[in-house]
């Protein structure tokens, strides 16, 4: 008995390995479909030359784990959510407004202005976001209200495909792409030129813009924040990140994760190892966007802390605001990672920056450095201790000490903290995180 029963899953088994093998090397066709029906015939013709050797026990057999078998490759074909284009609700407080910029994109943009009475800084304040693609977390809209009460005029856009901007064709999500859209929103700011704040994979375009020299126009400041890679001598870099995270330790998420449903299991699995590209045909953008859910992402939120805060990560999002688009990010990274390097051009860039790096970052020190090293308009770094990735948290004095070093650049006054690492401090920096 329990060697019929180990030949039964066997041979299912086997049958689902066929199905994920044709997965792939269909790009899953017809959303999976194609796939399943490979199976469904693999299987019967198995039973059918059973039979056709006498062999009518085995072929029944047979016929019943291929059953099985596409039963369960059945539930990876069929949505569970919708299939159709949808935007979360506008956020209390704030509406955002639509923006159809020169390049096409038509992005949702946030406005928070200075409240009456205070004084305002002269330039406007424009915020990148991470992700890439996603929409900007609550947590990050607390610290826009944030700036806005100290008397920035701020602006904020969620990217092409993520949040309440419109999607775009798959093969046009590219870096370069985002780094024109940049532009093309600075063109809309009153004056059309701001100083501009870039976070994780926004820091990223933002590098990258200032590798144009046409971003000397638009952009008056830059404020990098927790870099991802710049291009892709920087994507495939070796290196060390920083002080303990609180991933691994802090309590799993609370709700429900998308793969948990064997069909997003099996098409986000494939497409992080590489397997399947976002282009292919297995989960439509819009469909990935509905299933993907904040849980999915716990892992990558516990490393945007520190260790120490592992039991007391705050609620970043809501349900009805998250939104994350998890072909176009790994579309866009792929860009950044076949990119050549921009180091020749960001050595001429002219527009003052700030570095700005956390101790418990989960990003390699040396997407941060190789910046610092290639941008000679780098006026200052801030090194904030105590804090993760996600530097303005709402935890402790987290969000007033990151307010007061960008506040402290923009205003072009002194730092409140050293300025350090310079870029002669790198090797002994790099040399401490190792």
């Amino acid at each position: 008995m329990v060697r019929t029963t180990a030949i039964y899953v066997t041979a299912v088994l086997a049958l689902v390995v066929v199905f994920l093998a044709v997965v792939v090397l269909t790009g899953g066709a017809g959303r999976g479909w194609a796939a399943w029906t490979v199976t469904a015939t693999v299987g019967t013709a198995i039973a059918g030359l059973l039979a056709a050797r006498h062999r009518r026990r085995s072929a029944v057999h047979m016929l019943i784990q291929t059953s099985l078998a596409c039963a369960l490759t059945a539930s990876a074909c069929v949505p569970t959510v919708s299939t159709s284009w949808q935007y979360p609700p506008d956020l209390p407080g704030v509406s955002s407004e639509r923006w159809t910029l020169a390049t096409g994109s038509r992005v949702a943009v946030y406005h928070y202005a200075p409240p009456a009475g205070v004084e305002h800084h002269g330039m406007p304040l424009l915020y990148l976001n991470g992700g890439p693609v996603r929409s900007i977390a609550l947590i990050d809209h607390t610290f826009l209200r944030r700036l806005a009460g100290d008397g920035f005029d701020v602006y904020a856009y969620e990217q092409a495909g993520g949040g309440r901007s419109d999607p775009l064709p798959m093969r046009d999500y590219t870096i370069d792409r985002s780094v024109h859209d940049l532009m093309a929103v600075l063109e809309h700011i009153p004056g059309r030129r701001a100083d501009v704040i870039g976070f994780s994979s926004g820091a990223v375009i933002l590098t990258r813009a200032l590798a144009d020299a046409a971003s000397t126009v638009f952009i008056h400041r830059a404020v990098i924040v927790e870099p991802g890679p710049m291009d892709g001598p920087t994507a495939h870099a070796a290196g060390w990140t920083g002080s303990a995270t609180a991933a691994g330790i802090a309590p799993p998420p609370g709700g429900s994760r998308s793969v948990s449903m064997p069909r997003y299991a099996i098409a986000f699995g494939l497409q992080r190892l590489g397997l399947l590209s976002p282009q292919d045909q297995m989960v439509g953008q819009a469909e990935a966007v509905n299933a993907f859910r904040a849980a999915d992402l716990g892992s990558d939120t516990a490393n945007s802390y520190c260790a120490k805060d592992a039991q007391r990560i705050p609620v970043e999002d809501s349900a009805v605001n998250f939104s994350f688009n998890p072909a176009a990010s790994l579309r866009i990274q792929d860009t950044i990672a076949q990119s050549p390097s921009i180091t020749p051009q960001l050595r001429v860039s002219e527009v003052p920056a700030m570095l700005v790096m956390a101790q418990c970052s989960h990003q390699l020190r040396q997407w941060a450095t190789a910046i610092l090293a290639s941008d000679p308009a780098i006026a200052r770094t801030q090194y904030i201790t105590g804090v993760g990735h996600h530097i303005w948290n709402g935890l402790d004095d987290n969000n007033d000490r990151a307010a007061s070093v960008i506040t402290a650049f923009l205003d072009d006054e002194p730092a409140p903290l050293p300025n350090y690492p310079t870029a002669a401090d790198v090797p002994t920096f790099l040399g401490e995180h190792r």
